[in-house]
């Protein structure tokens, strides 16, 4: 089974098996001491109230003590206590000693800076008790002798000192490293999650956006061709009887009609597919306007120039006249128009204006118009309608020049 604990955890299971280890080693000191003391019972006892209360205050100082300036202070009296020991049975642990409390109070502490203010005054503190409790248990000694050991003595200490505090450096920053390494791949994770989550629901957003597309392209495709069918239709209706020669131009007109909405069909599924249109955009459009106007006694002027556009924005505004065209001869009884199709400087202008009723007051947007409005506003650009009762209407379309790429 695979273990976790986090940051918290296992500071503390360290620090429990530093007291444990530091128990350990008192006892062991007491046990060993306790032959040379025997006949000493008051040197004895303290010895042990020593430890005990040695243990007790490193309890305290990993448990208890958040400060680092209160834990120095709590190192002090730790350090009173080891001096007490170091007298009362020699210097064989002091060192031991010094290292399982260093490494707790390393553990403890949070910053470099005040790890390495520890070590150095654990340093001073130790070269004093080594050297206050040899001169005390060796004062009949030689001064060379006792010079040589005590160098001999403080060395070694302060290596062992300088290697503990290098590995449990090394320790710290590892873990911590590895710590924050999870901790980046945890939060990598979850954002991975959001992304795919995001990802999910802009996929759903843009099936939503296709679906409106394609249903723009048939309301303007169909909308256009099916009015323009209808009105040949019905003035074929009108003559059939009086005309019937006029009356069978008018049908033959309208079933080529016919074919060319079937054509336009295609087209729009085509560049829903994704192929690219080969005319330029003033082709189209004299086209479709050829197709609305064949056969019927509607007029059109216009004045149009050879823009370059992407195909977006050809198809859009392909559809705008379309849907314009119609909407003009369905709803307004227009039988003339006007469009005016334009780069100027950056921008293509497209304009039509019509001869028909016009709108009696505020003009509301039906599916067609709203529609062409937001798709002009998606595309960059802006979508102005103006009429008044009896004056016709107006469209201007202005969107940015985006050049398709090669």
């Amino acid at each position: 089974m695979k273990l976790k604990f986090n940051a918290k955890e296992v500071i503390t299971y360290i620090k429990i098996t530093l007291i444990v280890l530091l128990v350990a080693i008192e006892i062991f000191v007491c046990a060993q001491a306790y032959t040379v003391l025997r006949g000493r019972l008051a040197d004895y006892i303290s010895l042990v109230v020593c430890c005990a209360a040695f243990a007790a205050l490193e309890a305290v100082n990993l448990f208890a003590i958040k400060n680092f300036a209160a834990k120095m202070v709590f190192f002090g009296f730790d350090s009173a206590l080891l001096l007490a020991v170091c007298i009362l049975t020699g210097d064989s642990f002091l060192s031991a000693l010094y290292c399982v409390v260093l490494t707790g109070c390393y553990v403890s502490v949070e910053r470099f800076r005040d790890r390495t203010v520890l070590f150095g005054f654990s340093c001073g503190m130790y070269t004093v008790s080594f050297i206050g409790g040899w001169v005390i248990r060796n004062a009949a000694d030689s001064l060379f002798d006792s010079v040589v050991k005590i160098l001999g003595g403080v060395f070694f200490g302060l290596l062992v000192m300088a290697i503990d505090y290098v590995v449990v450096q090394f320790l710290i920053k590892f873990y911590r490293t590895n710590a924050e390494l999870r901790k980046a791949l945890k939060e990598a994770d979850e954002n991975k999650t959001q992304l795919e989550e995001a990802y999910s629901q802009l996929t759903r957003t843009k099936v939503y956006e296709e679906r409106n597309r394609i249903a723009k392209d048939i309301h303007d495709n169909a909308g256009h061709s099916m009015t323009t069918v209808i009105m040949q239709t019905e003035a074929a209706k009108l003559l059939i009887d009086d005309n019937p020669a006029e009356a069978k131009n008018r049908i033959i007109s309208a079933n080529i009609q016919a074919r060319n909405a079937l054509e336009q069909m295609r087209q729009s599924v085509h560049l829903l597919a994704g192929r690219q249109q080969t005319r330029a955009l003033r082709e189209e459009v004299e086209e479709i306007i050829a197709q609305t106007i064949d056969g019927t006694d509607i007029k059109a002027r216009y004045d149009m120039t050879d823009v370059e556009a992407d195909a977006d924005t050809s198809r859009f505004l392909c559809n705008a006249v379309k849907e314009l065209l119609a909407n003009g001869i369905r709803h307004g009884g227009a039988t003339a128009f006007y469009i005016e199709l334009k780069e100027v400087f950056d921008r293509i202008v497209l304009i039509i204006s019509d001869n028909g009723s016009g709108v009696c007051g505020q003009i509301s947007e039906g599916f067609g118009l709203k529609g062409m409005r937001e798709k002009a506003e998606a595309l960059g650009g802006k979508c102005i309608y103006s009429s008044e009762n009896g004056e016709g209407f107006e469209t201007e379309i202005t969107l940015p020049v985006k050049k398709e790429k090669k």
